[in-house]
């Protein structure tokens, strides 16, 4: 059961040191708000509801080489573009938590988009520029006091780790499967269901990753195969936008690097007796485990979740 998650070692330390901070995200108004997991009629609304983050610029900070647009924190994002000269840029955000996560910035007239996952309270933005060799100078850095209006708002939107929009192939996929759904643990099983049935492993794209390697969700639609990052991310995409609450998360899976989701439903009950829902907490789901494992060995794998431990939440 563990070679399949051995085999997502090397690509996910590579995206992670690697990663580009965003997927575009030009200056647009949501389509949506987000809705609850439940829904009050007969059946779940299975119509898109994707977020769409936007570069306001009612309050901008920054200086003539990096911008960063703060005007939507309270949805859970900022937005940054880097104009300047350097190769590589490390744009470093502290979490309230302390944790450090690390976005590559290429220069762009593009506005990326950064997850604030760490919810309300003080984050450090910092900022820095390529030199030589393994040292950057510091271009810019500020200390922000943030209050996140709903704690689940970073987990609908799209960002560099799982991009998507309102044309999305998985989007419109995720609105198919979820349409005969009662209600959102029905519409997470169907996607569930989907996806550990439909992408194979990929084992020579595990050993052949290159460095930099971001998800592409309807190229792992498409194909049919994947590592471990493209299975999360994949299921990602399709349940945030079905407007459910999920968390692209990135640890270890005993001693191996791994990728997997959490996510978020008010209802309560199973989902093919290996997921459990209790209206009150993240539930943990390993689609690559799933994945050509029988459901019973990846339940007792699974357990409580203490196999699992969460660095950085996507």
């Amino acid at each position: 059961m563990k070679k399949r998650i051995f085999c997502c070692i090397l690509c996910l330390i590579l995206a992670f040191f690697c990663t580009t901070a965003g997927c575009g995200g030009s200056s647009a108004q949501a389509k949506t708000k987000k809705t609850s997991s439940s829904s009050s009629s007969k059946n779940w609304d299975s119509s898109p509801k994707v977020l769409v983050p936007q570069a306001a610029g009612t309050e901008v900070l920054g200086n003539d080489r990096i911008r960063i647009d703060v005007s939507n924190r309270t949805e859970g994002y900022i937005m940054a573009r880097y104009t300047g000269p350097a190769q590589k840029v490390k744009f470093f955000v502290v979490t309230p938590d302390e944790v450090r996560y690390t976005y590559d910035l290429p220069s762009s007239e593009t506005w990326f988009t950064l997850p604030l996952t760490g919810g309300s309270g003080t984050y450090t933005l910092d900022v820095r520029e390529h030199v030589e060799d393994d040292l950057y100078s510091n271009l810019y850095m500020e200390t922000l006091d943030i209050t996140v209006k709903d704690e689940f708002s970073p987990f609908l939107y799209p960002n560099q780790y799982t991009w998507f929009t309102e044309n999305t192939k998985a989007v419109a996929k995720a609105s198919d499967l979820t349409q005969k759904a009662e209600d959102g643990l029905g519409a997470v099983k169907e996607i569930y269901d989907y996806v550990i049935k439909n992408v194979s492993y990929d084992e020579e794209k595990a050993e052949t990753v290159q460095s930099g390697y971001l998800p592409d969700v309807d190229e792992t639609l498409a194909s049919g195969k994947g590592i471990c990052f493209d299975y999360a991310a994949l299921m990602t995409a399709m349940l945030r936008s079905q407007g459910i609450p999920t968390k692209l998360e990135i640890g270890y899976s005993g001693d191996v690097y791994h990728a997997w989701i959490s996510t978020w439903l008010e209802e309560k009950g199973w989902v093919d007796n290996i997921i459990e829902f209790d209206g009150k907490h993240w539930s943990l789901v390993d689609p690559t485990l799933a994945a050509g494992n029988k459901a019973s060995s990846v339940k007792k794998y699974i357990g409580d979740g203490s196999n699992y431990t969460v660095k950085y939440s996507r």
